[in-house]
């Protein structure tokens, strides 16, 4: 676990259509320690049963918040200005991971309070989401291909987050 003064990046998902994908990702913030955002609506029946059967017992050390919307998710992640180091340490950048960005992934220097944002499988999110977001990031994939599972992107893109932060966990055996 991460001390209370470590800042870590989060993953959110935008409006998730498959339960496997964000149980997939669910364990993957478990096991990073890092925070998972979720924003609904889902394109799935909420069940705490199916949920925990693709998370497996992973979901009970997950840090995982439900938003009812962008609009709350937004809000829940406001940070009060202050002055200097300290503001920049505690200002919360969304960084979505889309295939129409411009940016590979390896190329955008991450900081420790990146929320990186994924969205919908079918359909990623809408312009206007794309709109507020601080930045885009894309994976680059051969010619022709369109796109990775959103679990795989995630874990990708969080490892990288993670090397550039410096906050890969340790972990004693």
């Amino acid at each position: 676990m991460t001390s209370p003064m470590t800042s870590l990046p989060s993953i959110a998902l935008y409006q998730p259509d498959m339960p496997q994908n964000c149980g997939a990702i669910m364990r993957l913030c478990a096991c990073f320690g890092v925070q998972l955002e979720l924003i609904e609506p889902f394109g799935f029946v909420w069940d705490d049963a199916k949920v925990k059967r693709v998370a497996m017992d992973y979901i009970n050390f997950v840090n995982m918040t439900r938003h009812l919307s962008w609009e709350a998710f937004l809000n829940a992640q406001a940070v009060i200005p202050s002055s200097g180091e300290a503001e920049r340490m505690a200002k919360k950048r969304l960084i979505l991971l889309s295939t129409k960005a411009a940016i590979p992934y390896t190329e955008f220097k991450f900081e420790p309070n990146d929320i990186l944002l994924l969205g919908r499988e079918s359909a990623g999110v809408p312009d206007e989401v794309h709109g507020q977001v601080d930045a885009r990031v894309v994976i680059p994939l051969q010619k022709g291909l369109r796109s990775l599972n959103v679990g795989m992107s995630a874990a990708i893109v969080l490892s990288e987050a993670l090397r550039q932060t410096k906050a890969w966990q340790t972990k004693s055996i």
